[in-house]
């Protein structure tokens, strides 16, 4: 059979039909059943993507802490670039002078925290009792039972010498800790080195989101808002190394053992917002305990005393200097930063504050100016 004749005998494709029906209605968006469906589905979706973020949540924050050090970092980068060392190199020097502060801040540290705390657990007994000896504390005693309840606290919990284990809950609590803590330390850094050696390729990526007209402008505010970070931790920096050198002027002056330990535990706590001076009292404090109960209240004391100084005398000038923010608007940033997202929120709160007026100065009110 020949090919055409085959072709001729193939049957003939069906032919889809061109009436598919009359089109129905509209769905009645007014109808209830709808509006429910369509409200319910939105609540779901909601839901799951709160739930996902909420499990992700501390990823988040290491990424915004990483970021924040980046940006707070890169001053020092662009500093050293200046002097024609390539951005790679300069990024290495700087994360170098990092991991020797490090270093040097175990090296420095650990040793005394580990003796001090030895001998505050020894002397912690003898610590309470001479609390008795004080008149109003002993009345207080006697109505309260303050003064029993810790010495039969302290003894229950350091009967067998295990007092820090159970402080963490157990050991399996302290390795838990600690490794915790080791992988987080390592995450941030890690995420910050690629941050602070990425970061103009990041800040052009985003540029490129703007229209083309307005790219520069848009790059040049970036640029302002990163150098107004790098400010902020700047400031922050040094008003931690003036609260280290204040406590070493005081160890030395109240005859405190390790007055150099004291000064960095209290330069890293300073770093904190709003709750580092917290700690870096509660750590002053319980080591001038270990001398007497007299030097511990006059170390307390003195530490408060200079706290309020730095708080509402110190800080706000050197933020309105560095950062150009009033000083209301330091403290009262801190504080709904702290409230909303804790330490991160603290962390953050100045230089967002600080950006936000950049941006109305730069932004807003010449538009309102020029209307």
């Amino acid at each position: 059979m020949a090919i055409s004749d085959r072709i001729k005998g193939k049957p003939k494709a069906s032919v889809a039909p061109t009436d598919l029906g009359i089109q129905g209605h509209p769905l009645d968006r007014t109808n209830p059943f709808y509006f429910g469906f369509v409200a319910t589905l939105g609540a779901l979706v909601a839901i799951v993507l709160m739930r996902a973020l909420a499990s992700t949540s501390q990823i988040f924050v290491l990424i915004i802490v990483a970021l924040f050090l980046a940006t707070g970092l890169n001053p020092a980068v662009v500093a050293i670039q200046k002097r024609g060392i390539p951005r790679a190199s300069a990024v290495a020097m700087i994360f170098t002078s990092v991991i020797v502060f490090v270093i040097f801040f175990i090296a420095v540290v650990i040793p005394p925290v580990v003796s001090q705390g030895t001998q505050l657990i020894n002397s912690a007994p003898t610590l309470l009792a001479d609390l008795k000896n004080n008149a109003t504390i002993a009345d207080l005693n006697s109505q309260f039972g303050v003064i029993d309840s810790l010495q039969s606290k302290l003894k229950e919990i350091t009967a067998d010498g295990t007092l820090i284990i159970s402080a963490f809950g157990g050991v399996i609590g302290v390795g838990r800790s600690v490794l915790s803590g080791t992988f987080t330390a390592l995450t941030i850094l890690i995420l910050t080195l690629y941050f602070i050696t990425s970061l103009p390729q990041m800040v052009g990526m985003g540029v490129r989101f703007a229209p083309a007209s307005r790219r520069d402008r848009v790059e040049c505010l970036t640029n302002a808002v990163i150098s107004r970070v790098g400010s902020f931790v700047g400031s922050q920096i040094v008003i931690a190394f003036m609260a280290s050198v204040f406590v070493v002027a005081l160890s030395l002056l109240l005859g405190l053992p390790s007055p150099i330990a004291i000064a960095m535990i209290v330069l890293v706590c300073g770093l904190i917002p709003l709750i580092g001076h917290f700690i870096g009292c509660t750590v002053v404090t319980i080591i001038a305990l270990t001398q007497s109960v007299s030097i511990g209240i006059i170390t307390f004391i003195a530490y408060v005393v200079y706290v309020q100084i730095e708080n509402y005398i110190v800080t706000p000038r050197i933020m309105k200097r560095t950062l150009s923010v009033p000083g209301a608007v330091t403290i009262i940033s801190a504080l709904i930063g702290t409230s909303l997202l804790g330490l991160v929120g603290g962390l953050l709160a100045v230089p967002i504050a600080a950006s936000i007026i950049l941006i109305l100065d730069e932004v807003v009110f010449p538009r309102a100016d020029n209307t």
